[in-house]
């Protein structure tokens, strides 16, 4: 069953470790020999900048990581550059996906013309923050009464007039209730329920509730330290299940952050092993569901963006 992920991190890995090779290297979670094994045909890059580095070095650092995009993954023979969502259905069965993010608009500083350039470059989802703030929001790690800023208004409203998805998982509470309203395409790529697992990154039921009000979806995380202390494939699968029986399993969808995360769920140690998850899944959802949980939801959701 194919698999559409929304979100890793080996844009980063491509650009900080030596003589990376996108096709087969091992240090990557999702290089393209797991991906093919997992049945992922479609994955997002995620462009993540490390607050460490200075802000007015963090936008070259945007340009390095989309330099790699083009001379890693879309060099790689079979991948394919998503810039347009119904491109997803016209993928050959040896073909895979790949979609640009924005993990966070640190880099652009006050500049809307630097957001614009990474937008033309294919860029189809956008996080406002990572857990740090910015001069547009703040973000998971921030206080969760500092919200969304005037600048960020103006961010939103370019995002919207390009029909870009506003990824809201690194937003904190009262930037995530700013953004809902204004936002025309909203998702959470990479969390889970606040109420199996108490990390400012996952959603809280309210939180899940009103963002599929709002047209949104939520992609669960992979990651061990927002599932459980021992996190298992079944622990994981309780974060499905309880924001399904809480918005309805047709909005919810997969993003792993691998090669984002340090420790992995025993049995889901790369994209080569996602299908243990919907193994997984499948023991309490039907294959219907699991294949929209796969890929059929997001497939959806993007249709529909399409015809608002």
């Amino acid at each position: 069953m194919k698999i559409i992920d929304l979100h890793c991190d080996a844009l980063l890995k491509l650009t900080t470790l030596e003589s990376a090779n996108f096709a087969e290297d091992g240090r990557l979670h999702a290089n393209q020999k797991r991906l093919q094994l997992g049945q992922v045909e479609a994955q997002v890059f995620a462009i993540f900048i490390d607050p460490q580095i200075p802000q007015n070095l963090q936008f070259l650092e945007v340009m390095r990581q989309i330099e790699a995009f083009h001379t890693h993954v879309l060099q790689t023979e079979g991948m394919v550059h998503i810039t347009d969502w119904a491109q997803l259905d016209h993928l050959a069965p040896h073909e895979i996906g790949a979609i640009l993010s924005l993990e966070g608009c640190s880099a652009i500083g006050e500049d809307l013309a630097k957001l614009i350039a990474v937008l033309d470059a294919g860029v189809k989802l956008v996080g406002l923050t990572w857990n740090e703030e910015n001069a547009v929001a703040h973000g998971a790690e921030q206080d969760a009464s500092l919200g969304l800023k005037p600048f960020g208004k103006e961010v939103i409203q370019l995002l919207n007039k390009r029909d870009i998805i506003i990824d809201v998982s690194h937003l904190n509470e009262q930037s995530f209730w700013d953004v809902l309203p204004l936002a025309k395409h909203i998702i959470a790529s990479h969390s889970n329920a606040r109420a199996l697992c108490d990390h400012p990154r996952n959603l809280t039921d309210a939180q899940a509730k009103a963002l599929v009000e709002h047209g949104g979806h939520i992609h669960v995380d992979y990651f061990p330290l927002f599932i459980n202390r021992d996190a298992t494939l079944d622990h994981l699968v309780d974060h499905v299940e309880h924001l399904a029986k809480l918005v309805g399993v047709e909005h919810i969808g997969l993003g792993s952050d691998f090669d984002g995360i340090d420790r992995t769920v025993n049995g889901l140690a790369h994209a080569g092993e996602a299908q243990n998850l919907l193994e997984a899944l499948r023991a309490r959802f039907s294959d219907a569901e699991v294949h929209g949980i796969a890929s059929q939801n997001f497939r959806r959701y993007v249709k529909k963006a399409a015809t608002r």
